[in-house]
């Protein structure tokens, strides 16, 4: 399984733009801050998260510095790329 769910800020928004097929496409970066236990003790984690929005959800007018919970999966940037980054298949504003 492949399942992604975040809560975070979007600190970053690109130009929206359309992939070949002509599919809108947003480019976010999201920035997550939380404590969360690990072996039992407290951690603070902190990370931001490479995400991009497809579709009709990409069109939503999702603004910088708006706190949402989104949920979707993790695939590589590209064929040739070992990065990845996040697909957001649902978005809910905090």
């Amino acid at each position: 399984m492949n399942k992604l769910v975040i809560q975070a800020e979007v600190v970053q928004i690109e130009p929206l733009r359309y992939t070949p097929a002509g599919i809108p496409l947003l480019s976010v970066v999201l920035r997550h801050v939380s404590e969360q236990i690990e072996a039992g003790m407290k951690r603070k984690v902190e990370c931001e998260v490479n995400a991009v929005v497809l579709g009709d959800l990409a069109l939503k007018g999702l603004k910088q510095g708006v706190q949402i919970l989104a949920q979707g999966f993790l695939a590589k940037r590209s064929l040739k790329s070992t990065q990845l980054v996040m697909h957001i298949n649902d978005i809910k504003t905090m």
